[in-house]
């Protein structure tokens, strides 16, 4: 007999199908809820777990978001979920890898038709001005290769007013869309394009999808100040990114190259 799953929880045998040409290429687990994608998957990584490992929760209760933020879910309010992906070589190889899944999660939300799509460096997802979802890329050596685990949070529907600090004003999917695609279809266009990014990414790293990425960027050509923690480290003209995925940044003295770390983009 066939296990009844509550009607917002993610069914692998209703996902398949809808992955076309990705078929095959992912093993997906689900769960009614867990601490955080990311910690629960990273651990089975470390025990072996096939790169394309994709695991969803109906609800989050520790998930992790930048710099030490927390992003919870709940039932069908929104999408997280975590991917395993591996890749041969060393950390170096993967610089940018964040702002390619950004690209990937775009091309998905257009696909199933949501206009204003943008990305803002490192790795927010945008609806107009509005963030409406984030990424989390953890990177960790393995005896044969480098293991990235890409945690992803998608907002469905919009948060309940006060649930949070909103360090960006948050937008929802069901803002640019009605009625609002199943999560399962969703979910499996996020799938495809992610493999099809990644591979383009394993091939030629991010310089080979930069041109692309620009396109998507929100924040191209506008003043911007650059906090490290509360303080104002730069602000100048940005740039978008180089083929590295540093932030490009026209300052007083010249174009500067600023790499991720704890570093955050605002407007000026």
């Amino acid at each position: 007999m066939a296990q009844l799953l509550p009607a917002c929880q993610i069914d692998p045998g209703r996902l398949d199908p809808l992955l076309g040409m990705a078929r095959g290429r992912f093993t997906v687990e689900a769960l009614a809820e867990c601490s955080s994608t990311s910690t629960v998957l990273l651990e089975k990584a470390r025990q072996g777990a096939p790169s394309g490992s994709l695991l969803v929760a109906d609800e989050q209760t520790a998930g992790r978001g930048r710099r030490g933020r927390s992003w919870l879910s709940s039932p069908s309010a929104g999408l997280t979920f975590s991917l395993l992906w591996r890749f041969p070589g060393t950390v170096a190889r993967l610089a940018g890898l964040s702002l390619a899944v950004g690209l990937a999660v775009a091309r998905a939300l257009e696909r199933i038709g949501a206009t204003g799509v943008g990305l803002k460096w490192p790795n927010d997802i945008l609806l107009g001005d509005g963030k409406v979802g984030g990424i989390l890329v953890e990177l960790e050596s393995a005896p044969a290769d480098m293991l990235a685990v890409i945690g992803i949070g998608l907002n469905l529907q919009m948060p309940p007013a006060g649930e949070d600090a909103f360090i960006h004003p948050p937008a929802a999917l069901s803002q640019a869309l009605s009625p609002l695609p199943d999560r399962h279809r969703v979910l499996a266009e996020l799938m495809v394009e992610m493999a099809a990014v990644l591979d383009s990414f394993d091939a030629g790293g991010f310089a080979v999808l930069r041109a692309d990425w620009q396109k998507q960027h929100s924040w191209q050509d506008r003043s911007v100040r650059l906090l490290d923690g509360d303080r104002i480290d730069r602000q100048g003209i940005c740039l978008g990114a180089d083929d590295d995925g540093a932030l490009l940044l026209q300052t007083a003295t010249g174009i500067e190259r600023c790499l991720s770390g704890d570093l955050s983009l605002r407007g000026a």
